[in-house]
């Protein structure tokens, strides 16, 4: 439950300038927390740490791991501080800057430049027991991710589905022979791991010193193509032969006229009671390492999924389907008495989904984007309708930027009521600051504010569009937009936080 009014920023780590092509846990992620610190905002809220795929769009939701972090994230300035790359092979990556992250260029990129850490690794002993222990400490799951990997490598990244039987079935003597004939590969998985991790470890600890929480973000389903599906194939809807017999998404809603269609396996919720939902308990104490708090996606889906036939091309044709509902949460606080979560409740919320919420003390989020629909003056997102126990967003990573949506999804009633709201005339000029005032006026105890709204940014900043699948988790901070960001943004945002409450 929050229980101090605060204010901090939704900023994703790959947006973060770079000299390397993407955001990652460097120098610049440091500077990033010494300007929260200096402008008292006392959360950074991210996106999933997990791996990305160029086949999926590079969503950080639509990962082959829960576990795993994205390598991609890893900073080459920090291998080169502990002596795993020299100065020279460091400039051999650098990148132009760019507004756009270019993956085509940054996967292969970072893919070279971690192979020369991996090949420096055993040279520096006093990373071997500390590379020794995180193993022991993750084995729970880093031995199935690192042989998964391999084995997609070894077929050519074919289906699971589709290898031969014996490993598709994870026969123990056949995984044993693959284990043994690939063991410095798996290795270099397991290496790569325990970099991401040491590096983001760092980062957390250095928050945490200067009282900043990490708002970490878990996504509620995995890909089929995934560690966990292959290792625990019972927990996941699959015919005989290991074929998704329906597949996630949401219906018909605000971003799509025919839903979302996700495509992600949908869990066997008997089966997660059967085994007392310990690959949640394990899943979620593993988020929970990493972060301070932890905002559950799609929330609802614990209640109760939207389940789309596997082979259709749409969401319209799906139906609801009961969830792992109480003994589920009954489970969380028994295992997680703090409950610190953040309930992504957006969209279709049902009353067994409010009482839940209620009942546990949930903190659920209040988007301003959304307020000023048909449902004015009543709607739930409206400032004066929130409660203390809440997170108020300007927007989240789904939506437009502020300048985006007023350009291009404001319709000319809803600016009135806007007008209204407000007691003056809002336009593209003082929109943001209108909205970003008014969040920080409500009396929902945490308002997170965009990076990208703070600096006035129109659609091309945008993070994802959920209805699209391409051009998404691209925007970067570029240089000029950082130094507003500390001399302008910051300052401002810091000066409406204390005048609300938010810092003392």
């Amino acid at each position: 439950m929050l229980n101090q009014r605060s204010s901090g920023i939704l900023m994703p780590i790959f947006s973060l300038p770079s000299r390397f092509g993407i955001g990652d846990l460097g120098p610049q992620a440091y500077q990033f927390v010494d300007l929260l610190c200096k402008n008292k905002q006392l959360c950074w809220q991210i996106l999933p740490l997990n791996p990305t795929e160029q086949q999926h769009g590079n969503s950080p939701y639509f990962s082959c791991s829960a576990f795993a972090g994205n390598p991609l994230l890893i900073s080459p300035e920090l291998l080169q501080r502990d002596g795993l790359l020299t100065r020279s092979e460091l400039a051999e990556f650098l990148l132009p800057e760019s507004p756009e992250i270019e993956y085509s260029k940054v996967y292969p990129f970072k893919e070279r430049l971690l192979q020369k850490a991996v090949l420096s690794f055993s040279k520096l002993p006093q990373l071997q027991q500390e590379f020794t222990d995180f193993c022991q400490r993750q084995s729970f799951w880093l031995e199935d991710y690192a042989l998964f990997e391999v084995l997609r490598q070894q077929f050519d990244d074919r289906k699971w589905n589709e290898w031969p039987l014996s490993l598709r079935d994870r026969k123990v003597d056949n995984l044993e022979e693959f284990k043994k004939k690939r063991a410095e590969t798996i290795k270099k998985y397991k290496i790569i791991q325990f970099l991401f991790f040491r590096q983001w470890s760092e980062l957390k600890n250095y928050c945490n010193s200067l009282n900043i929480k990490i708002v970490g973000d878990m996504a509620i389903y995995v890909t089929y193509q995934s560690a966990e599906v292959w290792t625990h194939p019972e927990l996941f809807k699959l015919d005989k032969n290991r074929n998704q017999l329906g597949q996630a998404g949401v219906p018909p809603d605000y971003f799509s006229p025919t839903g979302q269609l996700w495509g992600n396996p949908v869990y066997r919720w008997p089966a997660h009671r059967k085994e007392d939902f310990y690959w949640w308990r394990r899943r979620i104490a593993h988020n929970l390492s990493l972060y301070d708090l932890l905002r559950i996606d799609h929330f609802r889906g614990l209640m109760a999924y939207w389940e789309i036939p596997a082979c259709d091309k749409t969401a319209v044709n799906g139906r609801w389907i009961n969830g792992g509902r109480k003994d589920f949460f009954q489970m969380l606080k028994k295992e997680f008495p703090d409950l610190p979560f953040i309930a992504e409740d957006l969209g279709v919320i049902t009353e067994d989904v409010i009482d839940i919420i209620k009942e546990y003390g949930f903190p659920g989020m209040r988007v301003m984007q959304f307020a000023f629909g048909d449902s004015f003056p009543h709607s739930i997102h409206l400032p004066h309708n929130h409660i203390p126990n809440g997170v108020v967003f300007i927007g989240t990573h789904d939506n437009d930027t502020i300048q985006g949506w007023w350009q291009k999804e404001v319709k000319d009633e809803q600016k009135i009521s806007i007008n209204k709201y407000l007691g003056k005339e809002g336009n593209a000029t003082n929109i943001n600051w209108e909205l970003i005032r008014m969040a920080q006026s409500s009396v929902a105890n945490l308002a997170i504010i965009t990076v990208q709204d703070l600096l006035e940014l129109g659609t091309g900043a945008r993070i994802n569009n959920p209805a699209t699948t391409r051009s998404n988790w691209q925007w970067r901070l570029m240089s000029r937009q950082w130094e507003e960001l500390q001399e302008e943004a910051l300052p401002k945002l810091q000066d409406l936080s204390y005048a609300y409450g938010r810092v003392e």
